[in-house]
């Protein structure tokens, strides 16, 4: 999930993965894949950070957890 701001300046998370579309003409709007949509005070350029470093964030986890754990043994 990520945290975007409403124009009143109350925080909600959404999914970025139910995001069909950003637009910013001029406040930005997300539109999800079932119409809803948000504006929000974050510009385009700073949804689109949230959400590559969400990814990012996931990918990373996942990798952790696929390696095997470190049991401080030497080999």
């Amino acid at each position: 999930m990520i945290t975007v701001t409403r124009l009143n300046h109350v925080p909600f998370a959404v999914n970025p993965d139910l995001i069909e579309r950003i637009n910013a003409d001029p406040d930005t709007t997300l539109t999800m894949v079932d119409g809803v949509r948000y504006v929000v005070t974050e510009t385009m350029a700073e949804v689109i950070d949230r959400i590559a470093a969400f990814r990012a964030e996931v990918l990373d986890r996942a990798y952790r957890l696929g390696r095997p754990a470190d049991t401080g043994e030497g080999s």
